[in-house]
């Protein structure tokens, strides 16, 4: 009998990269240039996850039209592009799991709550689109997390059933969606403590970074 092939389903922001912290600075700017202020720590917690478009509308009214989140959006995320730039380069042992990964037929996707213009950002600026079998982001799915969508589509796409999926993810929200996903989750503490997951009945394994992570011990408790 065939086994069913595995996957592996990395969230981007915070994950594959270490780049939350230029997120919230570039959400405190955008909302300073419009007078309000935002806690750092709350606004982490309880966005991390959801898409741009759900975050402004959240705070400036459901009623907005469509093409005013747009440029909106666009707006914040040219702020982070700009901000994180410099910095930009993968997690610790990311790029050696996924070379493992691949050697043992683990099929590759990421699932994220990015616009487009991120993902090419962050997959084209370091040379990692080549690696994954699928991305999905936030054009591709209506809701953000902690609503499974991408993390089903994802699986979809790499022709494969939540159960013999495993998610990397660093937030919450992120493993909660994993969770109504069917999904095992790993978590990293890129941006929060190993205690903000200790609810999380999903999570297999915390870790720093990838370096820590060996993929036998991942797959030990799949059928």
């Amino acid at each position: 009998m065939t086994q069913p092939r595995r996957a592996f389903i990395f969230d981007m922001d915070g994950t594959i990269v270490d780049n939350m912290a230029y997120h919230t600075r570039s959400w405190i700017e955008f909302f300073q240039r419009r007078g309000k202020a935002i806690d750092a720590d709350e606004f982490f917690r309880t966005t991390a996850g959801r898409q741009g478009k759900e975050i402004i509308r959240s705070h400036f009214g459901a009623e907005l039209q469509d093409d005013e989140v747009t440029v909106l959006n666009h707006e914040k995320e040219a702020v982070y592009r700009e901000l994180y730039e410099p910095y930009r380069k993968t997690v610790a042992g990311f790029d050696e799991l996924i070379a493992l990964a691949r050697q043992r037929d683990i099929a590759l996707a990421v699932a994220t709550a990015a616009p487009p213009a991120n993902i090419d950002f962050t997959l084209d600026g370091l040379d990692l689109r080549r690696h994954f079998d699928a991305i999905v982001g936030a054009a591709d799915v209506p809701r953000g997390k902690p609503n499974p969508d991408v993390f089903l589509k994802a699986a979809e796409r790499v022709n494969t059933l939540p159960e013999n999926c495993i998610v990397f993810e660093d937030a919450p929200l992120g493993v909660e969606a994993a969770r109504r996903a069917g999904m095992r989750a790993v978590v990293l503490t890129t941006t929060l403590p190993a205690e903000a997951f200790a609810d999380f009945d999903n999570v297999v394994k915390i870790v720093s970074d990838f370096s820590e992570l060996r993929i036998d011990e991942l797959f030990g408790g799949l059928n």
